[in-house]
C-alpha cells in the first residue's frame, strides 16, 4: 500500500478537488441554461434530505475508520485494520438499506407537506439508490485516507465528476420534453450514474491492494490499550459523536430550505419564484463561493489521520507543524477567490450564469468566503483530537442563530432571499470563531495576526491591479479581459506572498510533479 506524507497526500487531494471543481462548473453553468433557476430550485431542494440521511449513513463512520486505521497501521496491527473494515462496511450497508426504505415511504409526504413544491417527487424518487452507493464508497475512502494512501480518493473523485457532468446534462435534455419537474430528476439521475463510477474504481483499487497483501505478513499487538475492546463498540464510540456534529450541520441545512422557503412565502413571494431564487442561492452562487474548498477538503482529509497519528505518538510538536501548514495554506490560497467574487460579481454571473440579477448575492456573501476555507482544518483538528463533543457544540450553536435569524430576515418583503443569505453569513462567521476559540483551548494552536495583516495586504493590491486593469478595457472581449485581470493580479498576489515569506519554495517543492523542478 502506497503512503503519501502529510503534504504529498494533501497535493494530491486538492490536484484531484481542483480537476473536479473546474469540471463540475460545466454543468453548473449548463444545467441553468437547461432547465433554469427554477429547475436548479427543484434540483437543489432535494439535496438537503439527501444530505441528513447520507449523515446517518456516512457521517462519522469514514472519519472513525480514517482515524482508527492510522492508528492501527502505526503499530504495525494489520488484523486489526481488517475488522475495522469489515465492521463499519457491514454497519453503513445495514444503515443504507433501513435509509434507503424510509425515504421509499415518505417522500410522497415530505414533497407534499414539508416543502413548498411538491415537483420535486420525481427527483426524490430518482436519488434513492444513493444512499447505499454512496454509502459504501465513504467506507473504501476512509480505509484508503487511513492508510494514507489519497490517490484511489482523489482518482474516484474524477471518475464521478466527468461521469455526472456527461449524465446530468444528457438526461436532463432528454427528459426536459416531460416538464420541468423530470429534466431536474434527469440531472439527479446523472449524479447516480457518477457515484456508480466512482464506487466501481474504488472496488478495482481494493481488490488490487487486497491482492498484495494477502501476500505480505500479518501483525497483531497483543499490548494495545484497545486489543479487547469489541470492534463495533469502539467503532460506534468514535463515530456517533462525529454523526451528531455533521447531523446538526444536516438538519440546520434541512431546516434552512424548509424555513427559507416558507419564510418567502410569508414575505408574498410566489412558489415558482422562491423557488428559483433558492436554486440560484445554492445551485450557482454558494458553489463559486465553496470553489477554493477544493484545498480545505483536501487539507483536512489529510489532517485527520497526520494529526491522529502525531497524537498517538504523543509529539505536540508535529500536531503545531501540521496545524500552521494547512491554515495557512487554507488562507493563502482562499484569499484571491475572496477579492476576485467581491470586485467582479457582476460579470462573473452574467458570463457564467447569464444572470446578471443574482450579482448582489454574491458580493454580499464573498468576504465571508475566508471564514470558510478556514473553517475545515479548525473542524478537522477537533475530530482527529477527540474533541468531536466540542465541534458538535459549536456547529449547533451556530445552527439555531442561523435558523432564527431566517425566520426574523427573509420573511421580510424588504429582504427576501437577502435575509437568508445574512443568517448564513452569520452562521458561518460564528462556527468558525468558535472552532478556532476550541482549538486554542486544547492545544494552544492559534495564527499569528501578521500572516494576516500580510496576507490583506496582498488582497488590496491585487484587488487594486484587478480592478484598473478591468477599467482599462485592453482587450474586446469581456470574458478574456476578466481572465487577464484575474491572472495577472493573481500573480501579483502570489509573488508578494512570497516576498513577504507566507509562501517560499519549499512549499512548492511539496507539490507532486510540479515541485520537482524546485527543490
Amino acid at each position: 500500500m502506497t503512503k503519501q506524507t502529510f503534504i504529498k497526500g494533501a497535493m494530491i487531494l486538492l490536484a484531484a478537488g481542483i480537476i473536479n471543481r473546474l469540471l463540475g462548473f460545466v454543468p453548473r453553468i449548463a444545467l441553468p441554461r437547461i432547465i433554469g433557476a427554477e429547475g436548479v430550485g427543484l434540483y437543489q431542494l432535494s439535496y438537503p434530505f439527501l444530505t441528513v440521511m447520507l449523515t446517518v449513513i456516512t457521517g462519522g463512520i469514514p472519519l472513525a475508520i480514517t482515524k482508527w486505521t492510522a492508528e492501527a497501521v502505526s503499530r504495525g496491527d494489520s488484523t486489526r485494520v481488517k475488522q475495522i473494515f469489515r465492521t463499519a462496511m457491514g454497519l453503513t450497508i445495514v444503515l443504507a438499506i433501513v435509509m434507503t426504505a424510509a425515504l421509499l415511504l415518505f417522500a410522497k409526504w415530505i414533497t407534499t407537506h414539508l416543502l413548498t413544491d411538491s415537483r420535486v417527487y420525481q427527483t426524490f424518487m430518482v436519488m434513492t439508490p444513493l444512499m447505499l452507493i454512496i454509502g459504501v464508497s465513504s467506507v473504501y475512502r476512509g480505509y484508503f485516507q487511513g492508510m494514507q494512501n489519497m490517490i484511489p480518493s482523489a482518482a474516484s473523485q474524477i471518475i464521478e465528476t466527468v461521469i455526472r457532468i456527461i449524465g446530468s446534462l444528457a438526461f436532463a435534455s432528454l427528459l426536459l420534453p416531460r416538464g420541468i419537474e423530470w429534466a431536474a430528476a434527469g440531472a439527479m439521475l446523472g449524479v447516480v450514474a457518477g457515484e456508480i463510477g466512482a464506487l466501481a474504481v474504488l472496488l478495482w483499487t481494493y481488490a488490487k491492494e487486497r491482492g498484495k497483501s494477502n501476500s505480505a505478513p500479518k501483525h497483531a499487538s497483543d499490548d494495545l490499550p484497545e486489543k479487547n475492546t469489541p470492534v463495533l463498540r469502539r467503532l460506534l464510540g468514535l463515530s456517533i459523536p462525529v454523526t451528531g456534529s455533521r447531523m446538526v450541520g444536516s438538519l440546520s441545512y434541512l431546516l434552512e430550505s424548509i424555513l427559507t422557503a416558507r419564510s418567502l412565502a410569508a414575505a408574498g413571494i410566489a412558489t415558482g419564484v422562491a423557488t428559483a431564487q433558492y436554486g440560484a442561492l445554492q445551485g450557482m452562487i454558494i458553489p463559486l463561493l465553496l470553489l477554493p474548498t477544493a484545498l480545505t477538503f483536501s487539507l483536512a482529509s489529510s489532517l485527520v489521520p497526520s494529526l491522529s497519528e502525531a497524537a498517538a505518538k504523543g509529539d505536540k510538536a508535529s500536531i503545531h507543524i501540521r496545524m500552521h501548514q494547512s491554515m495557512r495554506l487554507a488562507l493563502v490560497a482562499g484569499a484571491p477567490f475572496v477579492v476576485v467574487m467581491w470586485l467582479f460579481a457582476e460579470p462573473i454571473c452574467r458570463l457564467l450564469y447569464n444572470q446578471a440579477d443574482i450579482a448582489p448575492m454574491l458580493q454580499l456573501i464573498a468576504p465571508i468566503g475566508i471564514f470558510i476555507y478556514l473553517q475545515a482544518p479548525l473542524q478537522a483538528a477537533l475530530q482527529a483530537l477527540n474533541k468531536p463533543g466540542t465541534a458538535l457544540m459549536n456547529t449547533f450553536i451556530g445552527a439555531a442563530v442561523k435558523l432564527v435569524l431566517i425566520v426574523m430576515l427573509a420573511s421580510k418583503p424588504e429582504l427576501g432571499i437577502y435575509g437568508a443569505l445574512i443568517a448564513i453569513n452569520v452562521n458561518i462567521v460564528l462556527v468558525t470563531v468558535l472552532h478556532g476559540i476550541s482549538v486554542l483551548r486544547f492545544i494552544g494552536f492559534h495564527m499569528q495576526v501578521l500572516d494576516f495583516v500580510k496576507v490583506g495586504a496582498a488582497m488590496i493590491v491585487m484587488g487594486a491591479a484587478a480592478r484598473w486593469m478591468m477599467n482599462t478595457q485592453p482587450l474586446s472581449l469581456e470574458w478574456i479581459n476578466l481572465m487577464l485581470a484575474c491572472m495577472i493580479s493573481g500573480i501579483l498576489y502570489l509573488l508578494l506572498m512570497v516576498w513577504m515569506k507566507i509562501i517560499d519554495r519549499y512549499d512548492i517543492a511539496r507539490i507532486p510533479v510540479l515541485g520537482q523542478w524546485f527543490k
